[in-house]
């Protein structure tokens, strides 16, 4: 497929990342997801070059419910328009500042409340995938969006190889932290490295995934290389970028944006329409490269994932 205004082709469904890119999942169709601030128009700059994947053809059944037939975003603006404040705050600035970033030698350690904690090469993470990976085409939103093909699978495949302990109750998630390597690291943006976390039953839901791939590319730096977590029911703040280590706990993990501003970014960060941010409203969103549009609950897959939140009061549980 190729967006009409565009000269980037979409990687087709049928095809899936071999050994090489560290991936054999299907290719799925999600967002990139902002930190709420406002929609800025992206500069005129190239594409940034990404070493193009080997890919072989694979036949990936679908999953009832994870689609979306809306219209992809080009790569252009996936690779231009990048939250990922280890390398730069300003989204433009991004792709350059994180150009030359190396993952060779990149590891995962999974620890914490499980009986078979490892610390994962790349190319093990590759063997936990089954090679029939369903394909997702999901929306997520925030005051921006996008709507991009990510190439990933369940991240409940990756917890279940270190089989977790009853007692674990949520997931904490680490991004590297190398302020030689992450130039932004050197700034008091944020306080380094970023961290986040799930809850048990969020983290082994199908939908959260674990990516490494974008439009049929290995993923680039300023898109999170060389993992990253997509939550396509959540605000973009939950997508942690740059995976080095993952801990299964059994209490709620602090996590980066609610410790810089808690009344603004809770723990959950569902996407709900209905609870203002403090500083603009979450009603609407804005698609990049479109217009604007109504925000869903859920980001439109309550059906999916309501349940996970029977009972919770989501203006409370932010």
């Amino acid at each position: 497929m190729k967006r009409p205004d565009s000269d980037d082709q979409v990687t087709p469904e049928s095809v899936y990342f071999n050994r090489r890119t560290f991936m054999r999942g299907g290719v799925v169709a999600a967002a990139a997801l902002g930190t709420g601030l406002a929609y800025r128009a992206l500069n005129s700059v190239s594409t940034t070059t990404v070493e193009t994947a080997a890919l072989d053809g694979v036949k990936a059944a679908t999953g009832a419910g994870f689609r979306t037939d809306e219209p992809q975003t080009s790569l252009k603006d996936i690779t231009h328009y990048n939250n990922f404040y280890e390398f730069s705050t300003n989204k433009e600035a991004v792709a350059d500042a994180s150009a030359g970033f190396e993952t060779d030698g990149w590891t995962l350690a999974v620890g914490g409340l499980c009986d078979a904690p490892k610390t994962f090469s790349l190319a093990e993470i590759l063997d936990l995938a089954p090679p029939e990976e369903r394909v997702y085409r999901m929306r997520c939103v925030e005051a921006w969006s996008m709507v991009i093909p990510w190439a990933g699978f369940s991240l409940s495949t990756l917890l279940a190889a270190v089989k977790p302990k009853a007692s674990a109750k949520f997931v904490a998630f680490e991004t590297l932290l190398d302020p030689t390597r992450m130039p932004g690291q050197k700034t008091r943006a944020l306080d380094w490295p970023y961290v986040e976390g799930l809850r048990l039953d969020e983290a082994m839901h199908p939908l959260t995934l674990l990516a490494s791939g974008i439009y049929g590319h290995a993923l680039p730096p300023q898109d999170g290389a060389p993992l990253r977590l997509v939550v396509p029911w959540k605000y973009g703040f939950k997508g942690i970028k740059s995976i080095v280590k993952v801990t299964l706990v059994d209490t709620m993990p602090p996590t980066t944006w609610n410790l810089q501003a808690p009344s603004e970014y809770g723990f959950y960060a569902n996407v709900n329409p209905a609870h203002p941010h403090p500083r603009w409203s979450q009603a609407t969103e804005q698609r990049i490269g479109a217009g604007r549009r109504d925000t869903l609950p859920f980001n439109g897959y309550a059906d999916q994932v309501a349940s996970l939140y029977a009972g919770q009061d989501l203006d409370v549980d932010f």
